[in-house]
């Protein structure tokens, strides 16, 4: 992985899951955040899961404890409910070209630092798995505004003080179960998917694959503060080292910062 400021250390994803986890899962509606769910909640190392989104999720499930909350710029009301929370899965964004600009920031930037705000007051010792996206650039020089304020986000979470922060830049995420792609680039991609794979491999995910590794990833924690970029290629190692036979001889490498 390459970002600004970072240094080179590696570290075990087989490590033991850190007890009974309880996570917070932010945009379980969408198409990440659903695989993130439903992974969660089928997970045995998972005590409890609180969705917080604007759309009823309808399902319910034991450990499933859904929360509606239309203002995301205002996140003060969920204080309560993000209380001794360990980890929470951020997957609430918008696809470039779907909405305005400002609209973009707004989601994309503001909506996350506002979140992290009253997240990290509530549960400061919880770990944040952020889905950020290819081409983030905290720098905010890009030329992309998806990569300038996905870099603002992880810019700022990176200073909120949370002891783990993991900021996952997938490229192209396949959706994996048919749906009303959003824009014509999206319907495009899903077209030559097949072909882009093989020639680009490190340049695709599938859906479910992503949101398994933003779980994994908070329930094998360590306990060393840490910022870690996963880059595509990264994410895709994970699902090959999380479903391997041999999985315990594997280390994932990573590169972490000064968080």
């Amino acid at each position: 992985m390459t970002t600004n400021n970072q240094i080179s250390s590696a570290a075990s994803l087989t490590a033991p899951m850190v007890g009974q986890n309880r996570l917070v899962i932010v945009g379980a509606t969408g198409m990440v955040g659903g695989y993130a769910l439903r992974y969660a909640l089928d997970n045995s190392d998972v005590k409890s899961v609180t969705s917080i989104g604007r759309k009823k999720l309808g399902i319910s499930h034991p450990k499933l404890k859904e929360v509606l909350h239309q203002n995301f710029a205002n996140c003060s009301p969920l204080a309560n409910v993000l209380s001794n929370q360990d980890a929470v899965v951020y997957c609430l964004g918008t696809y470039t070209g779907s909405v305005s600009d400002e609209q973009l920031r707004v989601i994309t930037a503001d909506y996350t630092i506002e979140f992290a705000r009253v997240f990290r007051d509530s549960s400061p010792d919880a770990a944040f798995s952020f889905l950020s996206g290819s081409g983030a650039d905290p720098t905010g020089r890009s030329r992309l505004a998806f990569a300038r304020y996905k870099g603002q986000a992880e810019k700022a979470l990176l200073a909120a003080g949370f002891p783990c922060v993991y900021l996952f830049r997938p490229a192209y995420i396949y959706p994996v179960e048919p749906r009303n792609e959003p824009t014509f680039s999206y319907r495009l991609l899903r077209t030559v998917y097949p072909v882009f794979r093989v020639l680009f491999p490190n340049q695709v995910i599938r859906a479910d694959d992503l949101a398994r590794a933003m779980v994994d990833v908070v329930l094998r924690q360590t306990q060393e503060r840490q910022g870690v970029v996963f880059e595509n290629r990264d994410i895709r190692k994970h699902d090959r080292v999380a479903n391997s036979p041999h999985e315990s001889r594997f280390e994932w490498q990573f590169e972490k910062g000064a968080a």
